[in-house]
């Protein structure tokens, strides 16, 4: 899994806005703060809001619940602080207190180890560009980790490239999310809600080429494949998904 945020602001940028006035609390920058799975290409969680360990706690949670309960083999992200403070609460919480008794000491419980591996990939820039990256074991062991990565389909190496390149893809699906637009997005609710139009039509509509699956022998001009979606690779729907399917299908919870 990989953890990012993206950037982009609505109504007018940051230094614009005056943090003293309620009315510009939800103006400004707006981060969306994404959960990847680079193996199937899914987008796991995401958390829209002011860049904080607070939309970062949302968004584990998130994962956590799509998960199941059930461990990531390998976590990487950027070098942002609160991811590390975060997998732990959310993957490891501190065991409840035992109460004393009747002045009878108990022995305090252990935390049992999640088996969390966590890595931040640290770039070091020069004159605003990137020169150097060197990987960074924060949780887990070096033995989870070599094991990690040799157990994974798609890279030998800790990064975050998978996600980045998701981040270029929405920013393209999502005018709202260029980095240079008179489209920026004017009101703080509806910005979060085209995010998460874009993002989860992306699972379920959007074929990703590098999905495909051939058909047959045939090479060359004459090979054939199977477009395939995220959610097709991660084994969640077997067929693409139309607009129309996606749209006009019941969300649970949700009543007329």
């Amino acid at each position: 899994m990989q953890l990012d945020e993206k950037w982009a602001f609505v109504y007018r940028k940051q230094k614009h806005c005056d943090v003293q006035d309620l009315a510009d609390h939800q103006k400004g920058d707006c981060w969306d703060h994404v959960a990847f799975d680079p193996e199937h290409r899914l987008v796991l969680g995401v958390s829209f809001g002011k860049r904080s360990a607070s939309r970062v706690l949302e968004l584990v949670r998130q994962v956590k619940e799509q998960l199941r309960g059930r461990v990531p083999r390998l976590v990487t992200s950027d070098e942002y602080a609160a991811y590390a403070t975060v997998l732990r609460l959310v993957f490891e919480p501190p065991p409840r207190p035992v109460p004393s008794g009747q002045g009878k000491k108990r022995p305090r419980p252990t935390p049992k180890p999640s088996g969390l591996t966590y890595a931040a990939v640290c770039k070091r820039r020069e004159k605003g560009r990137v020169v150097a990256v060197e990987p960074r074991l924060v949780l887990g062991t070096e033995a989870s980790l070599a094991r990690a990565l040799r157990d994974s389909a798609v890279s030998a190496a800790v990064n975050t490239s998978f996600l980045e390149r998701h981040n270029a893809t929405d920013r393209h699906r999502n005018a709202r999310r260029a980095r240079r637009t008179y489209r920026f997005s004017k009101d703080w609710e509806v910005h979060r809600l085209v995010g998460y139009f874009s993002y989860y039509t992306y699972n379920f509509c959007w074929c990703v080429r590098s999905l495909r699956r051939r058909l047959g022998r045939g090479r060359g001009k004459n090979a054939r494949y199977q477009p395939r979606t995220p959610a097709m690779s991660a084994g969640i729907t077997e067929h693409v998904w139309t607009l129309a399917q996606w749209l006009a299908r019941p969300v649970h919870g949700l009543t007329s």
